[in-house]
């Protein structure tokens, strides 16, 4: 993509979005993501909703959507709760007691695969499901120390380090799985959602022979997640990951295609494949030496970005580009390149 041509959209049969940071931001609809989606209901196109958040279930998910404005039915959400618990459903006899420590929701899911939902390491668990909650603290930590010294199982959903929001990133499941490792001296036994290709695995199918598309704003889970499944990707930049974060992405996190936001979806103009192709960088030229690196030229500050991820990928240059014009220096600004 170049500013022109067909829409992205239009290479899929199926959009699998991730959540916070790109639909919505707590409990806000980023701008132009209900919109983007009705667009893509009223054009008959498939969507799924693929999150690692474990605080919600499938229906609760919808109803959060719905309640925004954004279409959505329960089974087009997937979440790594409820992945997490049909993987111990499926390994575990029925009514065996697991140590819950998350929300209500990872809870209700256990439950819901046959298990027992336990809190004390006195109940005798023979598995651990750690997902985010809000309420979870020491106490939960410690319980679920002393079941896996005495030999459950530890499943995590999720090892995102923090979730979007609007004061910035906040500490994830990830953040509290690193602390119960620092406490047991290892890792999780397994860990369920994104960047695990399961989730997006399972959407995907949903799509038979068509192409599927994910769209995240995490290099470290959506789109690592997407490469691991064989997925295309597009980046959006209203979440986490940011351009410095892209141009120091290794090769297992990087998207097919960045975005500013949905629209891309649907807008030639704005989103592009990285990196770019050698010969097409859309008016800009990257040049390195010894002393750094430069953009030269005019044009569209995502080919711009196209440009830089194509030496920043493949050269390694140290620090920040320089810009060589004032066209460049308002492309980096743009980018959030620039002290």
């Amino acid at each position: 993509m170049n500013g022109g041509g067909e829409r992205l959209v239009d290479g899929y049969a199926l959009v699998v979005f991730d959540l916070d940071g790109v639909i919505y931001l707590i409990d806000r609809p980023i701008p132009g993501a209900v919109e983007a989606v009705a667009r893509l209901h009223d054009e008959g196109r498939a969507v799924a909703y693929a999150t690692n958040n474990a605080s919600r279930r499938a229906a609760d998910v919808a109803d959060l959507l719905t309640g925004m404005g954004v279409q959505a039915r329960p089974d087009e959400v997937l979440t790594s709760a409820a992945a997490a618990a049909q993987l111990l459903g499926e390994r575990l006899p029925a009514g065996a007691p697991v140590l819950v420590v998350g929300a209500e929701a990872l809870r209700a899911e256990v439950a819901a695969v046959g298990l027992k939902p336990v809190s004390r390491a006195e109940d005798s668990p023979v598995a651990v499901i750690q997902g985010y909650g809000p309420q979870v603290g020491w106490a939960d930590l410690a319980e679920a120390a002393v079941a896996v010294r005495q030999g459950a199982s530890w499943i995590a959903t999720n090892t995102d380090r923090t979730l979007p929001s609007g004061r910035g990133p906040l500490p994830g499941n990830g953040a509290l799985v690193a602390a119960l490792a620092t406490a047991l001296g290892r890792q999780p036994d397994e860990v369920v959602g994104k960047p695990a290709p399961e989730l997006f695995a399972t959407a995907a199918r949903r799509a038979g022979a068509g192409r599927t598309l994910v769209v995240g704003d995490r290099l470290d889970t959506d789109i690592e997640g997407a490469n691991r499944a064989g997925l295309d990707s597009l980046l959006v930049l209203t979440g986490v990951s940011d351009v410095p974060e892209l141009l120091a992405a290794p090769s297992d996190r990087r998207p097919t295609y960045v975005g500013w936001n949905l629209a891309g979806l649907f807008d030639p103009a704005e989103v592009v494949r990285v990196p770019a192709p050698a010969g097409d960088v859309g008016g800009w030229h990257v040049v390195t030496g010894t002393d750094g690196w430069e953009l030269a030229g005019a044009g569209r500050p995502l080919d711009a970005l196209a440009a830089l991820c194509a030496v920043a990928w493949w050269h390694r240059p140290t620090g920040a580009p320089r810009a060589a014009s004032a066209e460049a220096a308002q492309a980096l600004d743009a980018l959030g390149l620039t002290s």
